[in-house]
């Protein structure tokens, strides 16, 4: 075997690939449009953080103390109040409409019960259409009734651990690692890393690939003196590098822009990332081995996706899922590469902390690019 000649025709067949793709606006789009775009929409939808609570506010109680706790649900940042209910006969209209996501009713005596030591209580109403939403601000209003009904119990448990020594006392000090602000967009930017590289990629290949048959030049490759490994190796190197070109674009932006710094090595990062490109790549060479025009390539592509959002941790956690579908995700390679993402960029963790992953990883992309290779070869001969 020549190898100075298969880098020569290798080569060729890159430049030409380079080329071809500078000059189609669909590449140009997937490369460097789409992965800033995918970017924006998960970083400032896809958000469990939830701000400007649409509330109705029904006060029976109309006290000092009543006005407090509504002063202190406004002041919190979180609540907005869009409408003052006047009786319980109104409390159900704002969630019919859809107007509002919570009503807070506050009980006639509920400044009295709290003058006297007695047990205050505030009523919320959820639309529990929106499970996810209605949890989140459950927590909001606890966490303010909390600090609320403490600011008129403390006097009074002052004034008895003075008059009796040792009455213990639980103060809970919470400390946050990795993410003190509790961001959700710290969460999802490197998931999205994860998910741009692998869909890009493996589009970005298969279209490379599928467009040759449609423009009828792979007939004509099959009649050169190209072996099949170097027309593979040469329509998925140039992919193997923008696929880098992208990631660093999406860093650039999660670092600039949205201000999710790094902890861990970016060159162990960039170093692992090539592992998780090698299965991508297969992927793609196995999506255009059953993909006949570009347009079966993106529909085939997305298939693979789906399962791989659903699946990986992205977006649901794996420890949440039945134990079938736990399962399941440990034939998914994007699991694999988001715990390595999550783990170097967010949590600074070392090679030593992330090996298995990445054993998993090469086994995975050794294993896909091969059958791939082998199945697209077996097409070419």
């Amino acid at each position: 075997m020549n190898i100075r000649a298969s880098l020569r025709r290798i080569s060729r067949l890159v430049r030409k690939e380079l080329t071809l793709t500078v000059r189609d606006p669909k590449m140009i789009g997937l490369i460097f449009f789409v992965p800033v775009f995918e970017l924006f929409i998960f970083g400032y939808l896809a958000t469990t953080d939830i701000n400007h609570i649409q509330t109705a506010l029904l006060d029976e109680d109309r006290t000092v103390a009543s006005r407090g706790f509504a002063e202190r649900l406004t002041g919190c940042g979180y609540f907005r109040i869009i409408a003052l209910l006047e009786g319980d006969a109104e409390a159900g209209a704002p969630l019919e409409s859809g107007k509002a996501q919570v009503v807070v009713r506050i009980p006639r005596g509920f400044g009295d019960d709290l003058q006297r030591g007695r047990t205050a209580r505030i009523q919320t109403l959820f639309d529990g259409t929106d499970s996810m939403s209605a949890g989140i601000i459950n927590s909001y209003v606890n966490g303010i009734v909390q600090s609320y009904g403490l600011e008129f119990a403390q006097p009074k448990l002052d004034k008895l651990r003075r008059a009796v020594n040792g009455i213990p006392a639980l103060e809970p000090r919470p400390r946050v690692w990795f993410n003190p602000e509790l961001r959700s967009v710290v969460f999802m930017v490197p998931g999205v890393l994860c998910l741009i590289l692998f869909l890009g990629c493996m589009i970005e290949t298969a279209l490379g690939i599928v467009k040759e048959k449609e423009l009828g030049t792979l007939e004509q490759i099959i009649v050169t003196p190209i072996r099949p490994w170097e027309f593979i190796v040469s329509k998925t190197l140039p992919y193997f590098f923008t696929g880098y070109i992208t990631a660093t674009l999406v860093l650039a932006l999660a670092i600039g822009w949205f201000k999710v710094v790094p902890v861990g090595s970016l060159p162990l990062l960039f170093a692992l990332m090539g592992v998780f490109l090698i299965t991508t790549l297969g992927l793609g060479i196995f999506v255009s081995t059953i993909s006949d025009t570009q347009q079966e390539a993106v529909i085939t592509s997305f298939f693979f996706l789906f399962p791989m959002i659903m699946l990986s941790g992205l977006i649901f956690p794996i420890d949440n899922m039945p134990a079938p579908m736990q399962a399941l995700t440990r034939v998914i390679p994007l699991r694999y590469f988001l715990e390595i993402v999550r783990g170097v960029y967010l949590k600074g963790v070392g090679f030593s902390m992330v090996w298995k992953q990445t054993a998993i990883l090469v086994a995975f992309g050794v294993g896909i690019l091969f059958a791939s290779a082998r199945r697209f070869s077996k097409r070419l001969d």
